[in-house]
């Protein structure tokens, strides 16, 4: 496993921001690969920190026969090779207690979905493992109450927590993303990333796949630095339309770079004002 170096997730002073980002579940190795070289190779043209993320195993599938993953060892097995070859921290989701120990033997930072946040044995488990922790906000969950939601990692010890917003509920069929919260939450002391891909998702469409307006990520990522995020996270593919898992919401790989270069101008001109 690659080191993630604490002063480049924490350092909420710098002119730049850490990503969060890959495709939302392992595919095969092949395309896995591909996505977190290229997305290596663009944060290090313009030195942003990378955490490349990809899921194990979908365990949250509106329909049964959604796609839920290639078989957890030879995921897990996957992003540990990708890890230790492109020299990058992987981050993929635990779904129960039991998976935090197994899943650090592969990766760096364990993430907790957020349909789980506030599930106590799950973020104890997680931080018991002493790996850095992300937990996503729940689509249910106000800014302010996230700070119950860390004290159960830190009483394990572990105060290496990342909070992620991904929208609030807003009706049947729709996320909103309040950015008042942002600074609420970026008051705990942790760092706070604004996820992109997820809060414009259109969750529970009567076909049981997630729909999504991926076409307003840029606008809500200038948003996001706008108001000051620490990072931010992106669902990436080589092609969308034919991923396996949300890809209705993912950002095209090939306009990644142009994205960061815009965003990276506004937390420069945000650094200097």
């Amino acid at each position: 496993m690659s080191s993630l170096s604490r002063q480049e997730v924490y350092n909420t002073t710098s002119d730049t921001f850490f990503l969060m980002a890959g495709p939302c579940v392992v595919e095969s190795e092949d395309t896995t690969r591909r996505i977190a070289g290229e997305l290596k190779e663009v944060c290090c043209k313009h030195s942003i920190p990378l955490i490349f993320k990809a899921s194990y195993r979908k365990a949250n599938r509106t329909r049964f026969d959604s796609f839920a993953g290639i078989g957890d060892e030879l995921a897990l097995e996957i992003l540990a090779r990708i890890g230790q070859d492109y020299n990058v921290p992987i981050m993929t989701d635990i779904h129960t207690p039991h998976e935090a120990e197994r899943a650090k033997q592969y990766v760096d930072i364990l993430q907790i979905p957020a349909f789980l946040c506030r599930q106590t044995d799950l973020l104890l488990a997680a931080g018991d493992t002493g790996l850095p922790v992300n937990i996503k906000k729940g689509q249910f969950v106000s800014p302010e109450t996230m700070r119950h939601v860390i004290q159960k990692v830190i009483e394990t010890g572990n105060t290496n927590v990342i909070i992620t917003e991904r929208g609030t509920t807003f009706g049947y069929n729709d996320l909103v993303v309040d950015f008042r919260g942002i600074p609420t939450m970026r008051s705990f002391g942790y760092p706070v990333v604004v996820d992109l891909t997820h809060s414009l998702q259109k969750p529970n469409q009567s076909s049981g796949v997630t729909g999504g307006d991926p076409q307003l990520i840029e606008t809500m990522g200038k948003a996001a630095i706008a108001v000051g995020t620490d990072g931010i996270f992106i669902e990436t593919h080589p092609n969308p339309s034919e991923a396996l898992s949300d890809g209705k919401s993912m950002l095209q790989l090939n306009v990644m770079e142009p994205l960061l270069t815009k965003l990276l101008r506004i937390r420069q001109a945000v650094s200097e004002h």
